[in-house]
């Protein structure tokens, strides 16, 4: 059973006078097809995606007035991306209160970043309705503050292959070097473990694919990097 959503009103610092609308933004589909309920949380979710894009974007504009309308839309991007909304809905604990089938709730659904961010998009949807803008503003912004004090640190995430990259050849004019160190697993589940070389750096990464294994050494090397000069990325 999920958790009383009384009880998120203490997590947002506010209780909805409109109960049936809180209800709504927590059902997820698969509760609504089982049961044969008239309504789930998609439409919700519609309109949180275009409220988190407008506070973001004005709070971006402010934060950075030195940056330019390409790094301020991937910036958003980064903040707005299943992972990143999965965090936020983490920091209240929302999966908690989703109410969900019986077979979502078996394999994880609650706890799956695609279905928390969307799940974060529904509730922020009510939020606004049975708020206003400028309530959801204080809420929205309390966490983001909170989870991503450097918006700009998030697009390390987009393509740190790319930065890392960028950052080895204008300091050493030589680019990193990617090493297999291993491939384990069964045919159809393979691991593989790489190592990431830039000049006397070297960072492991592993994942289901070649690919991903040197995205993860990647971002690895930035986190090395980042500890002896925190602001060369």
């Amino acid at each position: 059973m999920p958790e009383d959503i009384e009880k998120l009103k203490l997590k947002i610092n506010y209780n909805f006078a409109d109960k049936a609308l809180l209800r709504e933004a927590l059902t997820h589909r698969t509760y609504a097809v089982e049961n044969s309920l008239p309504y789930d949380n998609q439409r919700l979710e519609f309109l949180g995606d275009a409220v988190l894009e407008i506070i973001l974007s004005e709070y971006l504009f402010k934060l950075y007035p030195d940056a330019q309308e390409g790094e301020l839309t991937k910036m958003r991007s980064a903040m707005v991306n299943q992972y990143s909304l999965a965090i936020l809905a983490r920091n209240i604990d929302l999966g908690a209160f989703m109410i969900t089938g019986k077979g979502e709730k078996e394999n994880g659904g609650c706890d799956r970043d695609s279905t928390l961010s969307d799940l974060f998009e529904a509730l922020i949807g009510a939020f606004y309705l049975d708020a206003d803008l400028e309530t959801v503003k204080n809420f929205i912004l309390e966490i983001v503050k909170k989870e991503f004090p450097d918006p700009r640190k998030l697009l390390l995430d987009l393509n740190p292959k790319g930065i890392l990259q960028e950052y080895s050849q204008k300091k050493w004019n030589e680019p990193p070097i990617y090493e297999i160190l291993s491939v384990s697993g069964p045919d159809h589940a393979p691991v593989f473990s790489v190592e990431v070389i830039i000049d006397e750096i070297r960072a492991p990464g592993t994942a289901s694919s070649r690919k991903q294994a040197e995205i993860e050494a990647a971002k690895n090397a930035i986190v090395i990097i980042s500890k002896k000069d925190p602001d060369c990325f």
